[in-house]
């Protein structure tokens, strides 16, 4: 071409979904796979409850669930999580606040692609894959990060976040997570609140993901952004494809709150809705399912379930993996998510497991003899050598060498038994470089 087309940016990787195609070749050569790596509960086993069922058989037989929508999404839904919204009694928005999306990629996507190209929002390290690559793609430049710090249980590091958003006049806002994607860390209520004094005093907007928010455990309570921005202008984003779950749906909204506080923040949400514009509408029929299923008397009953479950499976790994060498580990208190740390200076480039096999063997030689990250050369050898598909913690952007996994087994006990072998390979892999 007589130009090069690609957009800066375009070499990172969707580590998350990458190590699929790693691991189904393992898969075709007969290696029993654990399947760690995404957040899809419905691959993992969780089934929706007939009652839930019954109700998206109705709308199926509404003729509406077929039209377009209007471009901010169905009215009804909107007055719904409107009232949601307004009863926790904090910011107060109206259906005209909300606007939904084909998924929370797809907002994310479109809310990054919205703002200046020599305007930044500053990220949590480790972040979501999904915002790091399109807050990158935005600019075509690296961004800029906070710590969220492994040895204070993944509390984030606001004497950094206040000195670089004081340094970088660039950055015009700060993403909260909340419970945390990868880390598992629930955010605390005075740490939001000093979150929301560094957006206030520096004129900045706040972008916080909350997907999850109906997703803690262990006694942690989600402090919603609603019940602490003030009059900060900000964003919340939301979605069903967790607490139905329904990923498939591809079906997600942003709350807008104080969007007359700001005339540069209301001219930014108008350049995310003019591109929601150009695509006319989102799904209309996963979005007429809200009101009708998360007002379900059965919905509370169902969702505490699942919480349950994700509390159980977190006390399980982190029982085992706390007093395993090598590693720091802290106990996830939200969302489904751990992510465990290697200790510096741990891993190398000579270190390996055993891997009976040899078609697999060689292969895992094969990738791993390039120059890789030393996580990533575990995780491909934990693979190899148990068919754990974990997701190592550098592609989500961090210096900090681990791995990601998830709290979605149905199975306990075969959770435990992959979690004991885990912990085993780890010290196992470690200990290979003395040999």
């Amino acid at each position: 071409m007589r130009y090069d087309l690609a957009k800066s940016g375009n070499g990172l990787t969707y580590e998350i979904r990458n190590i699929v195609n790693v691991a189904n070749k393992l898969s075709q050569a007969g290696v029993d796979i654990y399947w760690e790596n995404i957040g899809d509960p419905i691959v993992k086993g969780e089934i929706l409850p007939d009652w839930m069922k019954e109700e998206l058989a109705k709308i199926i037989m509404d003729n509406n669930a077929y039209a377009y929508s209007p471009t901010k999404g169905v009215l009804e839904t909107r007055e719904y999580i409107a009232a949601q919204v307004n009863a926790r009694g904090g910011a107060q928005i109206t259906a005209e606040d909300i606007i939904f999306f084909n998924g929370l990629g797809d907002a994310i996507a479109r809310s990054y692609s919205s703002i200046r190209v020599d305007a930044r929002i500053i990220m949590p390290e480790p972040t979501y894959s999904t915002h790091l690559l399109a807050e990158v793609l935005h600019a075509s430049f690296p961004p800029n990060t906070y710590q969220m710090n492994p040895y204070k249980h993944w509390a984030p590091d606001l004497d950094e976040l206040e000195s670089k958003v004081r340094s970088f006049r660039s950055i015009v806002g700060i993403l909260v997570i909340n419970p945390d994607n990868p880390t598992g860390y629930v955010h605390t209520e005075e740490g939001l609140r000093q979150i929301v004094r560094i957006a206030k005093e520096y004129d900045l907007m706040l972008v916080f993901d909350e997907i999850y928010a109906n997703m803690s455990y262990n006694g942690s309570k989600t402090v919603m952004l609603s019940d602490i921005i003030g009059d900060v202008p900000g964003i919340s984003m939301k979605g069903i494809s967790k607490e139905y779950p329904w990923p498939g749906a591809r079906c997600g909204w942003i709350e807008v709150y104080n969007y007359d506080k700001d005339p540069a923040f209301q001219r930014y949400v108008d350049a995310i809705l003019t591109q929601k514009m150009s695509e006319v509408c989102s799904t209309t029929f996963p979005q007429m399912s809200i009101p009708r299923i998360m007002s379900h008397p059965e919905y509370k009953p169902y969702l505490a379930e699942k919480i349950k479950h994700y509390e159980k499976l977190s006390n399980i790994a982190y029982s085992i993996l706390r007093d395993v060498p090598y590693v720091v580990v802290n106990r996830s208190n939200g969302a489904f998510y751990m992510s465990v740390v290697f200790n510096e200076a741990v891993l190398n480039s000579k270190q390996s497991l055993h891997i009976e096999d040899e078609g697999v063997r060689t292969y895992v030689e094969s990738i791993t003899n390039t120059n890789i990250e030393n996580d990533k050369r575990f995780v491909y050898y934990l693979l190899g050598a148990t068919g754990i598909c974990v997701v190592p913690l550098t592609s989500f952007f961090t210096s900090k060498p681990g791995f990601r996994m998830t709290l979605l087994e149905r199975d306990a006990d075969r959770f435990e038994f992959m979690v004991r072998r885990l912990a085993e390979k780890i010290v196992e892999y470690v200990e290979s470089s003395a040999r």
